[in-house]
């Protein structure tokens, strides 16, 4: 493994880790929210107690946010951007050292949209944003319907399955490698890229699962050389082969450009799905509700994100001096936002801690953030989601657990790593879809 990631890792996760891990010892709720086996497994109880604590605390961390109506203003504030900054105190000469060593282009390195502000962050998204408008999403409706049914065709009926590896990130990636003229026979290439990348996007990663990534990343790298002067040569119609041919962005932009929509492309919606099932499961008077009254499941979808957010928080940084409800913020201080608190709070949600596919305001989650860097795919998946998990019931009507599901061990990213079910006799004829 290079010297660079080694660097790279202990300026950027190492440092956080050990931070994280001696405040949670302490008894930092915030600290154990972020970093430790509650936060994973079960993170609402340590925000409520947060949320207690005011709209907006300061940690030994960082300042953090589980308000709703505050979360949502500085999402769309213009004073705030994504701009790194160091919230853990990480020694100056480590953080020059580790920016003498870039990274391959990655979802989490410029010039990812993930990570950069306008105006680099509006020449990146405006010609990707074409592929994510309501009639290109509709045109995908079909394409959808036909792979879940693919896959809800190719489980064994009467036995058992694993529903991520067999289900829901099967759906997810097909649909996004087509959208990115990937060929359908490099699908797992792409699933375990995924998985071994994923931890970039949390907080204090161990060296072992950074090692990982970046070995994932290198492969990833030079197969994107590869594809991308494919469709130079022989372009086709998916979003991809028209950024490579509109000639805005660099080889690393577009590397940078792929690797964000691949991995955002699947990520959520894998937990959407998996999340889903679990919920309808052990909310069973939920699930009769739906099958009593199918029209209600895009609101079930919205529910979903709302009750178990796939995406728990994001960040910003102070691009100046401001005053936040009464808190004097510096430029440079980070403001970590609790979109899993907002989703709970009860200023805005009646009985937040309940879980109701009818409830009439569910869509006003943030699961998706606000403003400039909004999801670009989330129709996308509320789509997915809707088809995914109304085929699955509808197949196969008597699915139940087989075992306990296991979480994840990520923060920002939550969801299951495994979800046995026992999946009973296939449905004779499966009910349609809508949507």
């Amino acid at each position: 493994m290079k010297p660079q990631y080694w660097f790279r890792w202990l300026s950027g996760q190492g440092a956080p880790r050990l931070v994280l891990r001696a405040q949670a010892r302490r008894g930092e709720p915030f600290a154990e929210l972020m970093g430790g086996p509650t936060g994973f497994a079960n993170p609402y109880p340590l925000i409520e107690r947060l949320r207690g604590e005011g709209r907006l605390i300061r940690t030994s961390i960082a300042w953090a946010s589980f308000d709703h109506e505050l979360c949502r203003s500085i999402l769309r504030d213009n004073r705030f951007g994504v701009r790194s900054t160091d919230s853990f105190n990480t020694p100056a000469p480590m953080r020059k050292l580790a920016k003498r060593f870039p990274l391959p282009p990655s979802p989490v390195e410029p010039p990812s949209m993930l990570v950069i502000d306008p105006p680099e962050h509006t020449k990146m998204r405006k010609p990707v944003a074409s592929a994510f408008t309501p009639r290109a999403i509709a045109r995908l409706r079909d394409r959808v319907e036909t792979v879940t049914a693919e896959l809800l065709d190719a489980l064994p009926s009467g036995g058992s399955a694993d529903l991520i590896t067999a289900f829901a990130a099967q759906v997810p990636i097909a649909i996004i490698s087509e959208m990115l003229g990937f060929p359908d026979a490099d699908k797992e290439r792409f699933l375990h890229w995924g998985d071994q990348l994923t931890p970039l996007l949390d907080v204090g990663i161990s060296w072992r699962a950074h090692r990982r990534a970046m070995r994932a990343m290198e492969v990833m790298n030079d197969y994107f050389d590869e594809h991308i002067a494919r469709l130079r040569r022989t372009p086709g119609e998916d979003i991809l082969s028209t950024l490579v041919t509109a000639g805005e962005l660099d080889m690393f932009a577009l590397k940078a450009s792929a690797s964000l929509l691949m991995g955002a492309g699947f990520e959520t919606t894998v937990n959407l799905i998996g999340n889903g099932v679990v919920q309808l499961l052990e909310h069973p008077e939920q699930l009769a509700r739906l099958r009593a009254e199918p029209e209600l499941w895009p609101n079930a979808i919205e529910e979903i994100l709302r009750f178990d957010s796939p995406v728990q928080t994001t960040a910003r940084t102070a691009l100046c001096d401001i005053d936040i409800n009464g808190n004097q913020l510096r430029a440079g201080d980070t403001v970590v936002l609790s979109l899993a608190g907002a989703n709970r709070d009860p200023a805005v949600f009646a009985e937040p801690d309940r879980f109701d596919v009818g409830r009439a305001n569910a869509k006003e989650h943030l699961s998706f953030s606000s403003g400039i860097h909004v999801c670009l795919g989330a129709s996308l998946a509320r789509m997915e989601g809707v088809y995914a998990l109304q085929s699955l019931f509808d197949r196969f009507p008597d699915l139940q657990l087989d075992g306990a599901p296991r979480r994840r061990e990520l923060f920002t990213l939550h969801g299951y790593e495994q979800l046995p079910v026992r999946l009973g006799r296939r449905a004779r004829t499966p009910e349609a879809t809508a949507v």
